[in-house]
């Protein structure tokens, strides 16, 4: 039998240092590390770089442990020490800020006013330029005031002609049926006035449809051909009904000698899509009427008419004993309700009341070729501006009738023409 060797006799105890013995080693004693330092290092590691790894402890001994030769070794365990912070901090640590950064500076609140405040100004900018744009395109510049001859110097303060038409333009049967318009082919002027603007405040004219006026000498707006005054005498709105809005240009202007700046024209539809979209108009009534040719049944008292309504309120004149003047004051009072409505900041700062209305109203537009949005929005203030202020409504001057259309009385109308040529407060009176 072969002998096994004696095992030898040293002290060597560990794992691959070839130990023969035949009793199983006993448990390692680990080496206490003692923190803080218990004397001077034998080698100090430079300090690692910003936000790198530390340097790692060197070792003394050949075995890879230090056993025991260097009591001030720390292998940086249960330090609180996190790899990549320099100065022992973590992102939460004593090193302070994330990634070893500092604290975070103070908001700079002067800044963010300044950028939000001209944020805000380019939007509006954006905003109003595309408004105006969109509400450009919209406008129908179908008149031609340079077809108008022999026309009357231009004074003081600018005069817009308002025309209501009876026009059914785009309107379905059960519309018409609806707005008590009826079907009848053509064009009419169902409401005139003379709107004039300066600096002594607005002056509304309502000039009846029955007036009694002479057709001059005038420009076909089609033909170009010259048709010769004859002298021949009509129903104002006749003019309109022979040859369009230039022709009534021409004739109001020969008849008053007051020169005309624009012209504004709106049809039957799209008034009440107005008075629809700006959610209906505020009036007080002070008596009720009835009409069935326009579909009118009002009681006294005040009351929000809708589109329907008002049209039937503006258009009323066979309930009334003076029909066309009592029509024309109803006009002038729901026109300035309308404006101060339109004017209110429920509808001017909301869009979702803003855009409708603006669109239906330039959308059922008829204006003249060199009629901006600048002079329509004068227009438009300066209607506001007539029940109140230094703003003054009346009813051309009427001396008579003949023939059932009614004359004006020509030394206050030379008056008021005078007066509102040289844009001042307008003295004479029109009827009641």
């Amino acid at each position: 039998m072969t002998d096994w060797p004696d095992a030898p006799d040293d002290n060597r105890s560990g794992y691959g240092s070839g130990s023969a013995s035949t009793q199983p080693e006993g448990a390692r004693v680990m080496r206490q590390v003692r923190r803080g330092p218990a004397g001077p290092a034998p080698y100090q590691q430079p300090a690692p770089p910003r936000g790198g790894v530390p340097a790692q402890p060197s070792y003394t001994d050949g075995s890879g442990y230090d056993g025991g030769h260097d009591p001030g070794y720390d292998s940086g365990y249960n330090t609180g020490q996190v790899y990549g912070s320099p100065g022992g901090g973590g992102p939460q640590g004593p090193g302070g800020g994330q990634g070893g950064r500092g604290p975070r500076p103070a908001p700079n609140w002067r800044r963010r006013i300044k950028w939000t405040a001209l944020t805000l100004v380019t939007l509006l900018v954006v905003v109003s330029v595309g408004t105006y744009f969109w509400a450009d395109s919209k406008l129908h510049r179908d008149v031609d005031l340079s077809k108008v001859i022999d026309r009357p110097e231009a004074g003081e303060g600018t005069n817009y002609l308002i025309v209501g038409s009876d026009s059914r333009a785009g309107m379905s049967a059960e519309e018409k049926k609806k707005l008590h318009t009826g079907s009848a082919e053509g064009k009419r002027t169902d409401s005139m006035m003379i709107l004039h603007t300066g600096d002594n405040g607005s002056t509304l004219i309502s000039l009846p449809r029955d007036s009694d006026v002479e057709i001059p000498t005038f420009k076909g707006s089609e033909s170009g051909k010259t048709y010769q005054g004859t002298g021949r005498h009509v129903k104002l709105n006749a003019a309109y009904a022979e040859d369009g809005p230039e022709l009534l240009v021409r004739t109001i202007e020969f008849n008053t000698g007051l020169r005309l700046d624009h012209y504004v024209e709106i049809g039957f539809g799209g008034f009440a899509k107005i008075v629809d979209a700006v959610g209906g108009v505020e009036m007080t009534l002070d008596k009720g009427f009835k009409d069935k040719y326009s579909g009118a049944d009002f009681k006294a008292g005040k009351q929000t008419l809708n589109g329907e309504q008002a049209l039937a309120f503006v258009r009323t004149r066979h309930a009334f004993a003076a029909s066309d003047l009592e029509r024309t004051k109803n006009q002038q009072k729901f026109l300035a309700a309308l404006a101060h409505q339109v004017a209110t900041p429920s509808t001017v700062l909301n869009p979702f009341t803003f855009y409708p209305t603006m669109g239906a109203g330039l959308d059922s537009l008829v204006v003249d070729k060199d009629m901006s949005l600048f002079d329509l929005a004068d227009m438009f203030w300066a209607m506001k501006g007539v029940t109140g202020g230094d703003g003054k409504s009346m009813n051309m001057p009427i001396s008579g009738s003949t023939g059932g259309n009614l004359v004006w009385d020509k030394a206050k109308v030379k008056q008021l023409v005078t007066d509102l040529k040289n844009d001042d407060k307008v003295t004479v009176s029109g009827n009641e």
